[in-house]
Formats: structure tokens, sequence, C-alpha cells
């Protein structure tokens, strides 16, 4: 055969295939689960009125790409619409974070038309309990609702590699799951994009480590979660006319942090060796998080430094900043038993990480005491005692 007819040949087969391959591509749709049609933001759409939109989740939404690709795809086809866009996206945060400081982050900001929420990926990474899960993101679900009924809020669940490992034995990963059964509840869209990268992989469309890359997409994966978000606005759009979904069902989980807000460290009582730095910034040459650098906090290196905190509510935190030299704690709330709970974490020696731990929860409503001290020992990785608090984290009666 001749060169000439040989690459003639392959061409022809290549743009075949490409043909081919283009027509099996899946579809964004088979990924999006409506739960009923949303209709309160649809109707604002093209309209003078003003519209919020809320983006509250962690690193993947905070940096550039599906968030900003959703913002303009909005401001350019509804021009007449004059939105505002809220970045609610902490690097590191999951859901028991969001709980808490949904209030502060996204709710004080006023009324909020439509808020997109997700957690799946550092819910996964921080080894958030199945249970925390499924209170915090019900309580942010009731939380917002409860400012606003009118609220339309999406869920979703991002991809990494362990959600692939999870998909392909055939199992359904736990975070992607709690946010399933909860937007099914609660009639709301949910939008499986960690089962749609691995779907769209196994189908040969492309591959994680040379296109999609990292839990961090790169541009290719900001583009095609983006392309599933706008089919999702599209199609909600295309159905306005269609019935509403009921009202707000009974609460699942009584203990769901539906009130979460943050209290200040100044609440503080009895400090024993505390103190209050009012513009904490790291010493060490290490970096901390936008937002959680140059901010007060409740702070000391000593061993057994104490204080105590009187709060309402049924459950208590802190958010803490935890670097290389984190200590360990003493806890008590009320007469119970003491408890302890190490502040250093796997990434402490590089950063100082925000840090949300969840102290006791399940509370009878109404007035408590939590005491804490430092202890003397500490993680044999960490270099000290420090314990940095800079909100203390309550679900009020």
């Amino acid at each position: 055969m001749k060169l000439t007819s040989f690459l003639c040949l392959t061409l022809l087969f290549t743009s075949l295939f490409s043909k081919s391959f283009a027509q099996n591509k899946l579809q964004s749709s088979s990924f999006i689960t409506f739960n009923g049609y949303s209709h309160t933001v649809a109707e604002k759409f093209g309209k003078s009125e003003p519209v919020t939109v809320a983006f509250l989740g962690g690193s993947i939404t905070n940096m550039e790409g599906w968030r900003g690709l959703v913002s303009n795809y909005l401001t350019k086809t509804y021009p007449q619409t004059k939105f505002r866009f809220i970045n609610a996206g902490i690097p590191s945060l999951g859901s028991l974070p969001h709980a808490f400081r949904l209030q502060r982050d996204v709710l004080d900001s006023g009324k909020i038309d439509l808020l997109f929420l997700e957690s799946a990926v550092n819910d996964h990474v921080n080894k958030t309990a199945e249970q925390t899960q499924r209170r915090a993101l019900e309580g942010i679900i009731r939380h917002t609702l409860a400012k606003n009924p009118k609220t339309d809020i999406v869920m979703m669940a991002f991809a990494d590699e362990d959600k692939n490992d999870d998909f392909n034995k055939g199992k359904i990963p736990t975070e992607v799951k709690v946010h399933s059964d909860l937007a099914e509840y609660y009639h709301l869209p949910f939008i499986n994009l960690a089962l749609e990268v691995d779907k769209r992989i196994a189908n040969g469309e492309f591959t994680w480590k040379n296109d999609f890359k990292d839990l961090h997409p790169s541009p290719f994966g900001q583009q095609l979660y983006f392309n599933t978000i706008k089919t999702y606005l599209e199609e909600n759009q295309k159905n306005i006319d269609k019935k509403a979904s009921a009202g707000l069902p009974k609460i699942i989980d009584k203990f769901a942090y539906t009130k979460g807000q943050y209290l200040s460290i100044n609440s503080a009582e009895n400090l024993n060796t505390f103190s209050i730095n009012k513009n904490w910034k790291p010493t060490d040459g290490l970096e901390g998080r936008p937002g959680f650098v140059n901010i007060p906090v409740l702070e000391s290196n000593t061993r057994n430094s104490t204080f105590d905190l009187i709060f309402k509510g049924n459950a208590v935190g802190i958010a803490i900043l935890s670097g290389p030299d984190a200590g360990v704690l003493h806890y008590r709330i009320d007469d119970g038993e003491e408890k302890m709970i190490d502040l250093y974490t796997q990434w402490s020696s590089s950063l100082h990480l925000p840090w949300y731990l969840l102290l006791g929860d399940r509370l009878t409503n109404g007035t408590h005491k939590l005491s804490v001290r430092i202890s003397d020992q500490h993680n044999s990785k960490s270099t000290g005692y420090a314990c940095r608090i800079a909100y203390f984290l309550v679900n009020a009666n």
C-alpha cells in the first residue's frame, strides 16, 4: 500500500472514530436530579428585579473556575437583571464549618435567591462523620429556608479519585449519598458531578491524569462542571410552568445544626493564661488561609491554661488555627466526663489551617458551661502546646 493511501485511510478512520465518539458522549442532563423544579429564581431571571446568588463551598468553589463561569453566564444571559454574587468558598472547609459560618458568611448579606452548596470533597478529606454531615447539611438547608423560604438551593457533589474508586467498585460514596438523600427529601436539585466525571472517564471521553488532573479541576474540569450546572439552569428555566414542590417537610434529625452561628471569643470567661490577640498572624514564616489572618484569636501556648464558656444551645465547638505547634485540649461540658482532643492535623506542619472541631452536640436546649484546659501532652509531630481559637461554634436555642 502506498504511503499516501495509508494516510488517507488513517485520516478517514480518525474522522469516523471522532464522529462516533462524539455521538456516544454522555449527556450532562443524566447527572441532574431535579426532585421538582425551583421556580423562585427562574421567575426573576430576565426581569429588572435584583437577584443574589451565593456560592457556599471549599477551595473548588473559591478558586477561579466554575463559579466565575456561572456568574458570567447569568450576567450575559439575563442582562436586565442586576446580579449580586457572594463567594463564600473557603479552602479546606466542609459541611460542619459551613453550617456554623452560614449566618455570617451568607445570610447576614441579605435575602439570598439562589444558593449553590457543596462539601463532598472536603467532608471526605477531613474524615467528617456521616451523622455530622447529615446534621450539618440539613441544618444549612433549614437555616437558609427559615431566613427566606423562597431561596432556591442547588446541592452538588464534586469529584475526587477516592470517589472514582468507590463508583468503580459499585459503591456510592458516603458523601454523595448524604447530599443525594437530603436533596431528595427536601425536594432540591442535586447535581452529581462526582458520578459524571467517573462515568465520562469510563466512557473514554477523557482521563483523570491527563485532562481532569486533580480534585482541584484543571480548566478542562472546571468547564465540565460549568457545562452541567448551565444545563441545570437552562432546564429549570424551561420548566418554569411546572408545579413547584411542596413546603418544608418535617425535620429528619432534631439535632441538626439549624441555627448554627459563630460566638465571639470575647464570650470566654475566667481566662487563665489565655488572652486575646487582636491581630493574629503567623510569625513562623508559614501561611494562613485568607480570612483567618490578621483577625482576633483567643490563644495560649502554655500548658494547663484554662478558660470557661457559658453558651445557650444544643451543640458547641471551636474554630481553631492549627499550625505546627498545635497542642491538645482537655474539655468538659457541664458536669460531663472530661474528654481530650488533638488540635494537630496532617497539614499543620506546613500551614496554619482553619480547623473546625465539634466538642459536643445532642445537648439539652438551654444554658451550658464549656470548660477547657491545655494538656501537658501534645502530638508527637507538634512543636508546642498552642491553642488559637478564632470563633466559638454554637447551635443556638
